[in-house]
């Protein structure tokens, strides 16, 4: 089965309206198909300004403008659409979860990840110090979810870093993993495609990773690069430093294709 396959690269601000609008502009112009998975970075509707300002938008689930605007973008251009990451609240708690959601083309939220691994490291940039723990609760459950053309496995940035993560989206089935991101610029040069490389071989899965691009106005420089990657490793399609979006078709039967010819899966001995 093909599938239209969607990467959105993103230097979102912390104006959500402004953010939305440049989606909305985006959305208008896909080529739309009987199936097409568009996913968003990290952080899409804010991003780039006070540590505080997930809190400041953040969103009870099931409820808010953030959510309907998916909602209402899904369902008008007939999208199955990934909202990469964005907080929803917790109740009797000052911290957020980072979560992910999976909208049908019914505008419906047909599931959601909240983010296992946080960002809490020195790196040598301009911000030097992030501690995403200060403001953010970390998950605890792996989500894979069942569609018409494919099992999506879900996850956020930094957990790409952690392959136990992974392969349990594997044994759980996933065809497809989704890794919303705003990787820095210093890691991501270092790390961002051998990572998602690393994670699509081994999981014998395609790999989806839109990223945040560009200078954010808090200084925090993102690395971009955008990149859908096959279950054998090879690239399907990256960006450049550019925002914008890249949309390809992919054959899911390269995942059956692969799987068949060297089955991982049966063959692991730790578990």
């Amino acid at each position: 089965m093909n599938l239209s396959v969607v990467t959105m690269q993103m230097s979102s601000t912390p104006k959500v309206e402004e953010n939305l609008l440049w989606l909305s502009e985006r959305f208008s112009r896909l080529q739309t198909t009987e199936n097409c998975l568009v996913v968003l970075p990290e952080c899409f509707a804010c991003f780039g300004g006070a540590e505080n300002e997930q809190a400041r938008i953040a969103e009870d689930y099931g409820n808010g403008p953030i959510q309907d605007f998916i909602a209402h973008q899904a369902r008008k251009f007939n999208l199955w659409i990934v909202a990469g990451s964005m907080p929803l609240k917790i109740k009797d708690s000052e911290l957020v979860y980072a979560s992910s959601l999976l909208f049908s083309p019914e505008g419906q939220c047909q599931a959601r990840y909240n983010k296992m691994h946080l960002f809490d490291v020195d790196v040598a940039d301009a911000t030097g110090q992030y501690r995403e723990s200060a403001t953010t609760q970390a998950g605890s459950s792996i989500t894979v979810v069942e569609t018409p053309f494919a099992k999506i496995g879900l996850s956020i940035c930094y957990d790409v870093r952690f392959p136990e993560l992974y392969r349990k989206l594997q044994a759980e089935g996933a065809e497809i993993i989704c890794v919303p991101s705003a990787f820095t610029y210093v890691t991501g040069q270092a790390h961002w495609q051998v990572l998602m490389r690393a994670r699509a071989i081994e999981n014998q899965c395609f790999v989806v990773a839109p990223n945040q691009t560009g200078t954010h106005p808090n200084g925090r420089q993102t690395w971009g690069r955008s990149v859908v990657v096959d279950p054998w490793g090879e690239i399907v399609h990256q960006h450049s430093e550019q925002k914008g979006y890249l949309q390809s078709k992919i054959d899911l039967d390269r995942v059956r294709q692969v799987r068949s010819k060297m089955p991982n899966l049966q063959h692991r001995k730790l578990f």
